[in-house]
């Protein structure tokens, strides 16, 4: 893959990611507006997270990580990739209907495991029933996950990145016949859409796959050698996501004793995550079929120049995005999410929330840069084990600190986990050699990109201040808060190129060629 084709790839699933978590924006606020942060959102939030959780545990997670690489290289090597991308489809299809079948029967205890705090609640109540529904989601969005693989490997990715879109337009769709049928509340459209969703997204990566020439299909699962290797470098990723999701677990066991902390920590995890989804899932998406190539190739002076480009290109979005994230978090929730049943207290508890991960988003975005390094190998193993240290570290700080500053510890801890993982991945990269080195041009810029994020933070406060009042005025608020966005962007980029960050014309250049 050429560094253009590169950097296109990026702009694909970043424009797409950025119009899906746009929409999802839109979605998150009317669900707050309709439900507020009550038992019924409380609810939403445990169902809802349950199926992504496993969903992020076999698919995007341990199974993509060890696939991608392996269907990459076969494809290199001019290898029958199709054959063994079936094989791989029809086995996780099949592990997926057994783990729904026996989720519906155990979903009291799932439910009691992730918010044992809602014990005897009407949000337990809720949160099963909830769940049962929005479960079978698990088994769309999975395949849908691996077709997307296939895509991504393949330098295809508008479709696989397009499919969230669909998810938030149908959930939004369902929010509002739910609004407007009788005898039909909005929790409930919203629930029963779910399910709907990843059946559509499913259709929608499979169709983009028949009609790219790949003929993926469901059939009998056998095991072969392939899908041996296969289990053998995703059981170690199996493991390292069990570890993520335990500590989102534990984030939400913690979270469960505090009323309505649930809501809002979810709620600050959906604005945290623009940045996070739009660069730092984007550039993982491309960046890990491109080192598998390249690895196999032997381009070491390549790859050291798609991954200096990628962090280079990452951060410098990625690191004012944080500095917004901790400045102005008050002004970005408010228009965004307080309306309707979102109260003014809400909107402080999310605005914290928000600027506390605002602070890890660096970390959560580099993590994106150096996984790769490891799964192009087939090395699933190492960061397995740098991810436990992060849970003992997630833990801790979690259920430390909940006593002494409350339900905020939750954040604090998944912020600080978040820079242990990173610092732990770097010093990992050391016996890879030079393909895992950045050059002298990203280490050159990436101080003047922090510095040029500072001006405009220090431009932010003052900015936002000064807007106050139009940004609490009904009509006219969100016209505010993009003045206030766009003041800060003119800002960093002036900034920026003056003291040499970046050159406006390369980014310009950059943006017409991808």
């Amino acid at each position: 893959m050429k560094p253009i084709r590169l950097v296109s790839g990026f702009l694909t699933v970043g424009g797409w990611t950025m119009l899906s978590r746009i929409l999802g924006f839109v979605r998150d606020a009317m669900i707050l507006a309709y439900l507020g942060t009550g038992p019924a959102y409380q609810a939403f939030v445990v169902a809802f997270r349950l199926p992504n959780m496993f969903r992020r545990f076999f698919a995007e997670g341990a199974f993509n990580t060890a696939f991608v690489p392996i269907f990459s290289k076969k494809i290199e090597a001019g290898e029958d990739a199709e054959t063994f991308a079936s094989d791989a489809l029809s086995g996780l299809a099949s592990v997926l209907i057994a783990l729904t079948l026996i989720a519906h029967l155990i979903m009291p205890w799932l439910v009691f495991a992730l918010a044992s705090g809602f014990a005897g609640s009407e949000e337990f109540a809720l949160s099963v029933e909830f769940g049962r529904i929005t479960f079978p989601y698990i088994l769309f969005i999975s395949i849908a996950a691996l077709l997307s693989g296939v895509l991504n490997a393949t330098g295809r990715f508008a479709a696989a990145a397009a499919a969230p879109v669909l998810l938030n337009v149908m959930l939004i769709g369902g929010m509002y016949v739910g609004a407007l049928a009788t005898g039909l509340d909005v929790a409930t459209a919203l629930i029963w859409t779910i399910p709907l969703a990843g059946l559509g997204q499913m259709a929608l990566v499979w169709i983009a796959a028949s009609r790219a020439g790949l003929s993926i299909r469901l059939k009998r699962p056998v095991w072969t050698p392939e899908l041996k290797d296969l289990v053998r470098i995703a059981v170690p990723a199996a493991l390292a996501g069990g570890v993520v999701q335990v500590n989102l677990l534990v984030g939400q066991q913690v979270a469960s004793y505090f009323d309505r902390a649930v809501g809002w920590l979810f709620a600050a995890d959906r604005l945290y995550q623009l940045p996070l989804g739009v660069v730092g899932i984007a550039i993982g998406i491309v960046l890990l079929p491109d080192l598998s190539r390249r690895l196999k190739a032997e381009d070491i002076e390549g790859s050291r120049d798609a991954l200096s480009r990628g962090a280079e290109m990452s951060l410098l979005l990625t690191i004012p995005a944080a500095v917004a994230l901790v400045a102005i978090p008050v002004p970005l929730v408010s228009v965004l999410f307080e309306r309707g049943a979102t109260t003014a207290e809400d909107t402080q508890a999310i605005a914290l929330a928000v600027a506390v991960y605002g602070l890890g988003l660096p970390a959560f975005v580099m993590q994106k840069i150096y996984q790769p390094l490891y799964f192009a190998r087939g090395d699933t193993k190492t960061p397995f084990r740098y991810a436990l240290v992060c849970m003992l570290v997630n833990a801790v700080l979690a259920i430390g600190l909940a006593p002494v500053i409350g339900w905020i510890a939750t954040a604090l801890a998944t912020t600080v986990a978040g820079w242990a993982m990173v610092v732990q991945l770097g010093l990992g990269t050391r016996p890879m050699g030079e393909m895992a080195r950045f050059d002298d041009r990203f280490r050159r810029r990436l101080p003047r990109i922090a510095a040029a994020a500072l001006i405009m933070g220090a431009a932010l406060v003052p900015l936002a201040w000064a807007l106050g009042p139009w940004l609490a005025m009904p009509g006219i608020r969100f016209a505010a808060l993009f003045v206030l966005v766009l003041g800060g962007a003119v800002v960093y980029f002036g900034a920026g190129h003056l003291i040499g960050a970046f050159r406006l014309g390369d980014l310009r250049r950059v943006l017409r060629r991808g």
